[in-house]
């Protein structure tokens, strides 16, 4: 626990009271929650932890937004407002740790778990820190009692961890870091470029975020191994889904799984009329764009998936594919891959809102690919013909990982019947694809930022 904290104090030390705090008040509101005898105390006790961790959230996180946007539409009337504005740095890892906290008093209230009443094991459950400051979002029910219980090591839990690292550096360093110096530059420079660069641009994102989210999952789930935990899997090969329902059950699926069983179900879930479904689709969608950040451009984002998503909720088809894709095979049918191109497209194009600045930036952005010559080298422009050097580690990173899709993680059993010598070949090529790519500027974790 000591060790988490002085891993987060490394950020801003500041910071650490706030964590500090939250995590004692989920703590007491847990067992007030548990041993209070009437209905409605148990229920204050809910509320009061769920305002007050919102509230933190709300103030450090959403409160320059809703002031902004208040100040916008009273400045349609007429009114000249001039509100004052926070100038505090978000919290790192805040949507998180704060998420982490409120599944801990839900499951008491809903009697699923009983509070612990070690308060050292509930801070670590909370603050551990390959997890702190960009998920997964961990559940009690899950990691407190891998916290409470004797923990031994295991060679073989080290070596598969270590694996695990390694594959999530080179999803970061390799795949993310190098599409994201393209990507940035396009998105950034937009008005100047055709409509197959700003393509190319928004392929080069979707492929960026993949690595750099599942990346980050796969170093703190192999790290996490190295300590003989076992976090949520978050990651499942989401650009092999075959539609838009199956790749939020393989998309940070922690958070999703959250979201459906802590506001989704108890809304009603796909029970009752098409109305109902239709509405709490939506809601955990915007929910989930908002949860993201502070910027209507996340809102829209949550929006287009849930349009995205609607014909399948509506017709009672989002459950299919709870399979792996083309299993046992080597290749997908010609059906399924038409329906995974189909899913990585309209993914990508809803990346394009979540990359935006702004909404105006979006639109405009969209719009460019529309308007202009879409047919074109995209490669022409002199900063742009080093790009196509990006798809020498793309493309056998996504071979490898469609090969190693029924796995954990994509070369958890890559090598483990060679012979040692090719095995740790295998390791050293993927170490110097590391090395030579490897950006010379600190790139931070998108998520960092949520």
């Amino acid at each position: 626990m000591f060790a988490s904290y002085f891993f987060y104090g490394c950020w801003d030390w500041r910071f650490v009271f706030l964590l500090a705090f939250s995590t004692l008040l989920d703590y007491y509101a847990g067992i007030k929650i548990h041993d209070s005898k009437s209905e409605a105390l148990r229920k204050t006790w809910l509320v009061t932890a769920i305002g007050i961790n919102l509230g933190f959230l709300g103030v450090f996180k959403y409160y320059n937004f809703f002031i902004d946007s208040f100040s916008n539409l009273l400045s349609l009337f007429g009114f000249d407002t001039n509100y004052p504005l926070l100038t505090v740095i978000l919290p790192v890892g805040i949507s998180f740790y704060t998420f982490h906290g409120l599944s801990y008093v839900f499951d008491i209230y809903n009697r699923r778990i009983e509070p612990t009443r070690n308060f050292v094991n509930y801070s670590l459950f909370v603050s551990f820190f390959p997890l702190l400051v960009a998920g997964p979002i961990e559940r009690a029910t899950h990691l407190l009692p891998q916290v409470e219980r004797p923990r031994k090591f295991i060679a073989a839990h080290m070596s598969d961890g270590l694996r695990q690292i390694l594959w999530g550096f080179f999803k970061k360093i390799v795949i993310a870091d190098n599409c994201a110096e393209y990507a940035n530059l396009i998105f950034n420079n937009s008005n100047s470029y055709e409509g197959s660069v700003l393509v190319l641009g928004a392929f080069f994102f979707a492929i960026q975020i993949y690595g750099d989210f599942s990346g980050y999952s796969d170093i703190a789930l192999g790290t996490a191994r190295l300590f003989g935990f076992e976090l949520l899997k978050n990651f499942a090969y989401p650009y092999f889904s075959r539609n838009v329902a199956e790749f939020w059950r393989r998309w940070h699926i922690s958070l999703s799984s959250w979201f459906r069983d802590y506001i989704y179900f108890p809304l009603g879930g796909s029970r009752g009329s098409n109305w109902l479904r239709i509405r709490n689709t939506f809601i955990i969608f915007l929910i989930s764009g908002f949860w993201h950040g502070a910027n209507w451009t996340f809102i829209a984002w949550g929006a287009l998936n849930a349009l995205f998503i609607l014909p399948s909720v509506v017709m009672s088809t989002n459950r299919q594919h709870l399979d792996i894709v083309a299993k046992g095979k080597i290749a997908p049918s010609i059906r399924e891959f038409i329906a995974i191109v189909g899913t990585f497209t309209l993914t990508t194009f809803a990346w394009i809102f979540f990359r935006a600045e702004s909404l105006t930036h979006a639109f405009s952005y969209i719009e460019s690919i529309f308007s202009s010559q879409i047919i074109t080298n995209p490669f022409q422009y002199p900063e742009l013909k080093r790009a196509v050097l990006c798809f020498i580690p793309i493309v056998p990173f996504f071979i490898i990982e469609w090969f190693g899709r029924e796995n954990n993680y994509a070369i958890e059993r890559i090598g483990l019947s060679w012979p040692r010598t090719f095995r740790w070949t295998f390791y050293s090529f993927v170490i110097f694809f590391i090395g030579m790519y490897m950006q010379t500027m600190e790139t931070d974790f998108i998520y960092f930022q949520f």
